[in-house]
C-alpha cells in the first residue's frame, strides 16, 4: 500500500517536516510504502479563477494531484497559523479541488500537527478537516497533535516521550489497517456522496451506501 506523507510546511527545520519524517518511518515499518513530500515541492500561485481560465492548472498543482491519486492513503502533517489552517495549505487544497475526478474523494486521510504551543496545532487540524471532508476525503476520526514540538524530538528523530511515541505508532497502525481494508475489501466500503462538484451514478444530493 502506498501512502503519501505530506508536510504542510516548506520551512527548513520545520517541526512538521520532522514529524512527517517520523510518520514516514512508521509507515514503512508497518509494511507500507511511504511517499514523502513537502508543500515546498509544489510551489503554486494563490488561487485565481482568471489564472485558471487563462492558463489552466499550474504544473505543481497537477503534480500534487497526481501524487494524491497514486496513493491509497494520505497523511498530512500541517502547521497551525493563528489557530487555523495555514494559507499555503488551504491554497493547495483549493487548487486540487478544481480537478476532476477529484483526487481527495474517498481518500483515507490522517491529520497530524506539531507546534511549539501547548495545544500542538490541534485547532488548525479541525479547520483543515472541513475542506477535506467537503471534497470527499475520509478523514480519520483520531488526530495526532504534538505540543511543545521544538523540544519533543530525540536526536535520532524519534519522540523523546516514549508514551507519545507509542500513541503515534498505534494511531498510524490503526489508520493503515483501516486504509488497507478500504483498499482490499470492497464489501467493507461505505461511500457518502456529499461533494456537489462530483459526478456519480446516484443523485449528488442523496447519501448512498454499498
Amino acid at each position: 500500500m502506498r501512502v503519501l506523507v505530506l508536510s504542510g510546511s516548506s520551512r527548513r527545520g520545520s517541526v512538521n517536516t520532522r514529524l512527517a519524517a517520523l510518520v514516514a518511518d512508521l509507515v514503512t515499518g508497518a509494511g507500507a510504502t511511504a511517499d514523502r513530500a513537502t508543500l515546498g515541492d509544489f510551489p503554486m500561485p494563490p488561487y485565481d479563477g482568471d489564472v485558471e481560465a487563462d492558463e489552466g492548472l499550474p504544473p505543481a498543482a497537477q503534480a500534487l494531484c497526481d501524487r494524491i491519486a497514486d496513493a491509497q492513503a494520505l497523511i498530512i502533517a500541517s502547521p497551525e497559523y493563528n489557530a487555523s489552517v495555514p494559507g499555503v495549505v488551504k491554497n493547495a487544497v483549493d487548487w486540487v479541488s478544481r480537478v476532476r475526478p477529484q483526487p481527495f474523494k474517498d481518500k483515507q486521510t490522517l491529520l497530524a500537527s506539531a507546534s511549539p504551543s501547548m495545544v500542538g496545532g490541534n485547532r488548525g487540524l479541525w479547520a483543515l478537516r472541513v475542506p477535506l471532508e467537503h471534497l470527499g476525503a475520509r478523514v480519520y476520526p483520531d488526530m495526532f497533535s504534538l505540543a511543545m514540538a521544538h523540544q519533543a524530538f530525540a536526536a535520532d528523530g524519534s519522540l523523546a516521550d516514549a508514551g507519545l511515541g507509542e500513541r503515534l505508532a498505534a494511531t498510524i497502525g490503526a489508520f493503515l489497517d483501516l486504509a488497507e481494508a478500504d483498499t482490499r475489501y470492497l464489501c467493507l466500503q461505505r461511500r457518502w456522496y456529499e461533494f456537489l462538484g462530483d459526478r456519480t451514478d446516484a443523485p449528488v444530493t442523496s447519501r448512498a451506501q454499498d
